[in-house]
């Protein structure tokens, strides 16, 4: 898989012989995630509200939640996108919540929704896998549908693992199987036949970002298994809760 060095806007990022492969084995793939979400990011939050049926903010809040936000808690929101989560942490109370993505469009999208919404959030470009925080910075990191793009999970988890202080939170927020072969198969046919098709209209995204989706949640590691690369980094007490009869997965563990 190569991207060209100038990418065009009108090219696509994700070819169909692309996705014939493991887009996770790309070696390019975080360059091509970047470019991927520059194209789709001014539709980003009406595709998702419209194909999750506006479940995506249910399951945010959920994941908000689940972290138990106390008024002293410092929040890193890695992968924020267009800020979703992040606004979550603030309204729920957090001491202060930092929002790092790899991509600026979806940054701009973010700082202008906070500043709308009069919430003091910070955001800041970075990578996961290397986020430039001090460590024991933080009481919480978090991450939503955004370590299935990350080049390297376990990098990223080590990152989490290294800024958080004891006792701290990670938060990871994933989509996933469903067990029930019925819903697994309904799942399938609207995630495979319809989405790709209406997303990419709605978007006018030639960008194939919404082919890459399907293939990288099939391909992707699956619930329990990122709890063990979380587990094998240093995590504990780990809690999974599958949402939407397992259409996505928290997965909640603590800082030794």
């Amino acid at each position: 898989m190569t991207l060209p060095d100038e990418i065009s806007p009108k090219s696509p990022v994700w070819s169909g012989e692309d996705l014939e492969a493991n887009p996770h084995t790309a070696v390019d793939k975080a360059r091509r995630i970047e470019a991927m979400f520059t194209s789709i990011a001014r539709k980003y939050d009406l595709n998702n509200r419209l194909h999750s049926m506006w479940q995506d903010q249910v399951w945010r809040h959920r994941a908000v939640a689940l972290a138990e936000v106390t008024e002293t808690d410092d929040v890193v929101d890695v992968a924020c996108g267009t800020g979703d989560l992040a606004m979550a942490f603030c309204k729920a109370g957090a001491h202060s919540v930092l929002g790092i993505d790899f991509t600026l469009a979806m940054l701009d999208i973010a700082v202008t929704k906070a500043e709308i919404a009069g919430l003091p959030i910070e955001y800041r470009q970075g990578d996961a896998m290397d986020l430039k925080l001090n460590d024991e910075s933080a009481d919480i990191v978090s991450v939503a549908f955004g370590i299935r793009n990350v080049q390297d999970s376990t990098k990223a988890f080590t990152e989490f693992y290294r800024i958080l202080r004891p006792g701290g939170r990670v938060i990871v927020l994933e989509f996933s199987a469903p067990t029930n072969a019925m819903i697994r198969t309904l799942n399938n046919f609207y995630t495979n036949r319809v989405m790709p098709i209406t997303a990419t209209i709605i978007a006018g995204d030639t960008s194939g970002a919404y082919k890459y989706l399907p293939k990288s949640i099939e391909t992707f590691t699956k619930p329990s298994e990122l709890a063990s690369e979380l587990e094998r980094v240093g995590f504990c007490d780990m809690e999974l809760s599958p949402q939407a009869f397992g259409v996505c997965t928290i997965i909640r563990a603590l800082k030794r």
